[in-house]
């Protein structure tokens, strides 16, 4: 049985868009969507010694005008501060507060909630499988990407 690829990748993009969906309808209790909550949870894995846009954009790859606009909200909601980098006054450095770090604990359950969710009946076999497979396609598109960004220098 041939597998149609084309509905593969269909699938997956529904699976994705399906995720965020559960997830910012979770977050909206807390006056967040689903992106904002995985970049807070990642300043705040970091906040000890801080971490920029620039670190945040090669962890998500979300755009950097998209990751200032969720910056943006996140320190006025009071989630995130922000201080001058002391080495480059151009770049930020991003520290979780005392109020990003009380949701901390509640953001971890519902990310572990809903990945408990998704991947039940999965053995573990079917993880390992399922993680090298993910990977193999993260490198696929990535080699893609710079062989497109190469061939678009040249012109």
């Amino acid at each position: 049985m041939d597998v149609d690829r084309s509905v593969m990748i269909q699938e997956n993009r529904q699976i994705s868009i399906q995720l965020e969906q559960l997830a910012n309808r979770a977050m909206a209790r807390r006056g967040l969507t689903a992106p904002q909550a995985h970049m807070l949870l990642y300043i705040l894995a970091h906040s000890e010694a801080g971490t920029s846009l620039t670190d945040i954009h090669q962890k998500f790859g979300y755009s950097m005008a998209a990751l200032s606009g969720m910056v943006k909200r996140l320190r006025e909601k009071g989630y995130v501060r922000v201080e001058p980098c002391a080495q480059d006054d151009r770049k930020k450095i991003l520290f979780g507060t005392g109020k990003g770090e009380a949701l901390q604990e509640a953001l971890d359950h519902l990310m572990c909630r809903s990945q408990d969710w998704l991947y039940s009946g999965f053995s573990q076999e079917d993880l390992a499988t399922l993680d090298r497979l993910q990977k193999k396609m993260l490198r696929n598109l990535s080699a893609l990407i710079q062989q497109d960004n190469k061939e678009v220098t040249q012109t």
